[in-house]
């Protein structure tokens, strides 16, 4: 496994979360974590929590919807630590109205924007970084809705994962002979913030059963504690309590039942 004592990881969507909890678990191997997001408040606390551990974290507030913004964070983060050993691409969001019924145009960019085009301003911003000091590690967060299509995401947030998860593998096809590395990740239900989203919003029990944000911090921390040779190059994870599977299974058997 590869020390993180003293290297230096850049999250953004770090205010809650997956990314809060992947922020906390690097910060415990050591290292110094850049954290970015929308809200400086939340990002603020999220310091504090990590601070009061023990650990090291830096506050940097952007919308990753704003390459400006986003271009701003990673020239800061050249400047001030003179490198960028991983990244976790995380920051994404849904809307309340997903479906094609409900779906209009500026829910459309919404989605798009935070989750696709801002997660390729964050890549372009810090590919230079990796490039000039020999190598990096990038891990993504997509969705299981980026891989298996399904009734309850919505097409516009399928359509963005599903392009992170292309977008991954791309980085990894022209930029291996740089010693650049990036791992996609698929999680099943988690219980973040982003559940109060649906219609309706998920109840304290079906939460409980989802995966936990703690749960990705320890995947996405197991992933950068590869050694640089090893490139994980996709996860797919999920709770136990899978609700697709369940539910397929539930109508098959009711399709069953039905013909005898």
């Amino acid at each position: 496994m590869t020390e993180l004592k003293g290297k230096i990881a850049w999250v953004t969507g770090a205010g809650s979360g997956i990314g809060e909890a992947a922020a906390r678990m690097l910060a415990a191997d050591g290292m110094t974590v850049v954290l970015s997001g929308r809200r400086k408040a939340a990002l603020d606390e999220v310091a504090a929590r990590i601070k009061q551990a023990g650990g090291k974290a830096v506050v940097r507030p952007a919308d990753v919807m704003r390459a400006d913004a986003v271009r701003n964070v990673a020239e800061s983060i050249k400047a001030e630590f003179g490198r960028l050993d991983v990244l976790v691409n995380n920051a994404g969001l849904n809307i309340p109205d997903r479906t094609w019924q409900r779906l209009k145009p500026d829910g459309i960019d919404q989605v798009i924007g935070a989750n696709l085009t801002g997660a390729f301003y964050v890549v372009q911003a810090a590919l230079p970084i990796m490039r000039a000091q020999g190598g990096g590690l990038m891990i993504h967060t997509a969705s299981w809705a980026g891989r298996f299509i399904g009734p309850v995401s919505g097409p516009a947030y399928m359509a963005s994962k599903h392009g992170v998860v292309a977008m991954s593998h791309s980085i990894n096809l022209e930029e291996c002979l740089n010693g650049i590395r990036s791992c996609v990740v698929c999680p099943g239900e988690v219980a973040t913030p982003i559940m109060a989203h649906r219609s309706p919003p998920e109840p304290p029990e079906a939460l409980a059963k989802m995966l936990q944000p703690d749960d990705m911090g320890n995947v996405i921390a197991f992933i950068a504690r590869q050694p640089p040779h090893v490139c994980i190059n996709e996860v797919v994870i999920s709770p136990t309590h899978n609700r697709g599977y369940i539910g397929a299974m539930r109508a098959r058997q009711a399709a069953q039942e039905g013909r005898e």
